[in-house]
């Protein structure tokens, strides 16, 4: 028996495959501790999106190392070309490999004392599945075709399996993930992302579903059609924008205009929706930030994830970032404003509005359209609760 620790950095997808490394390493008998608990082995699933990412992902493998035996690097950054693992402790071992070959390896390395658990349970009330990872569209500033692949997907016999496992061991919610979620599809048994949606809520026992992202690209009619028919789908949806700028999504080869994102998230009006934006491209002017402003303002986003910048190895802009970083620092800190402007604004709404919160942690958990809740229940629980107040950290339920 090994005791190992495991940390994730990143998205939700980062998360999805640093819990299948956890699974894997409990079935084969393994015992898992905190991070700060004294295991022999750690894991740590990196992220490489922005440099600062990447720092932090080095950060968290050196910190590993110096109290761990050994630290097992896997996740985005680890398959970054180049050297950003170099230089640390020879204890520190670069796993570069696709996610779905990544558990297998390092349960293999750290070796297994046989199946002692038929199957791990996440510890969370939350699950999220992958049914799809990799990405077939190179926009100029990403790096994330270059380290996952291109677009591959997961039979939807193999996601409707485990789901229907998740929700036996008593998961309330289910999100389905992916690099580029639109992308999913199983030809051979013909479906594609909307009827694996209406599948996936009909699961019986389920009580929440939600997508973890989608590009704008993807949200058409019968996408929307699936959302709306599907009683248990959460009324939130994050679909990133990264810039509301004509020229600069053009530079950015994003496929998509700023009217054309408008226009396709006009029927999801009710939805409490969230994006992702890069300020401080090479081609933005205060001119094209201020337009991702208005977008943002007309779209009625609430959540902005704010990204500044930064050129990735490999890609078509690596060799050009002009824009200062007081600027980006500058026009990061305006576009924050305004989301938390609009969160607030959209929480004060459910002054006095009921709502049905899964309870995720102690003190706190998330309603249905996935806006935050202070609440004294149970964690594990749906628990129904009229909007009291709000605070910066949510609203106040009665």
């Amino acid at each position: 028996m090994t005791t190992f620790s495991l940390r994730f950095l990143g998205c939700k997808v980062s998360h999805t495959d640093a819990q299948e490394v956890r699974e894997r390493l409990l079935a084969d008998g393994h015992v898992e501790q905190r991070p700060d608990g004294g295991a022999e082995v750690a894991v740590v699933n990196t992220c490489c999106v922005t440099h600062e990412a990447v720092r932090k992902s080095r950060q968290a493998a050196a910190r590993a190392a110096r109290t761990h035996t050994r630290v097992y690097v896997t996740g985005c950054a680890a398959n970054l070309a180049g050297d950003a693992f170099s230089g640390l402790p020879a204890n520190v071992i670069v796993v570069p490999r696709p996610s779905e070959e990544t558990p297998a390896f390092v349960a293999g390395d750290v070796g297994a004392i046989g199946c002692v658990q038929a199957d791990a349970r996440l510890d969370r009330v939350r699950a999220f599945v992958k049914i799809q990872d990799g990405c077939s569209f190179a926009c100029n500033f990403c790096v994330i075709p270059i380290v996952r692949g291109g677009s591959r997907s997961r039979a939807a016999s193999a996601v409707l399996d485990e789901v229907r496992r998740r929700v036996a061991h008593g998961h309330r919610e289910i999100v389905l993930t992916g690099i580029n979620l639109g992308c999913y599809r199983d030809r051979a048994a013909g479906y594609s992302l909307p009827r694996l949606v209406r599948e996936v809520g009909a699961v019986p026992g389920l009580e929440r579903l939600r997508l973890s992202s989608i590009e704008i690209n993807h949200v058409d009619r019968e996408l929307v059609s699936a959302l709306r028919d599907t009683a248990n789908v959460s009324r939130h949806l994050h679909v990133p924008l990264q810039s509301g700028d004509d020229r600069v999504l053009r530079d950015m080869a994003r496929r998509y205009s700023a009217a054309t994102y408008l226009r396709r998230l006009e029927p999801l009006a009710d939805f409490n929706l969230t994006t992702d934006a890069i300020v401080g491209f090479p081609t933005e002017t205060e001119h094209a930030f201020r337009n991702t402003l208005a977008v943002v303002e007309t779209a009625g986003i609430t959540k902005v994830h704010v990204f500044p910048y930064s050129p990735r190895p490999g890609t078509v802009t690596a060799g050009d970032d002009a824009v200062a970083p007081d600027v980006k620092k500058e026009r990061g800190a305006r576009l924050r404003a305004a989301s938390e402007a609009a969160c607030l604004a959209r929480w004060r709404e459910k002054i006095g509005a009921d709502d049905v919160v899964l309870v995720d942690r102690p003190g706190r958990g998330y309603g249905d359209d996935y806006s935050p809740w202070l609440v004294q229940a149970p964690v594990g629980e749906f628990v129904r609760v009229r909007g009291a107040g709000v605070s910066e950290e949510g609203i106040l339920a009665a």
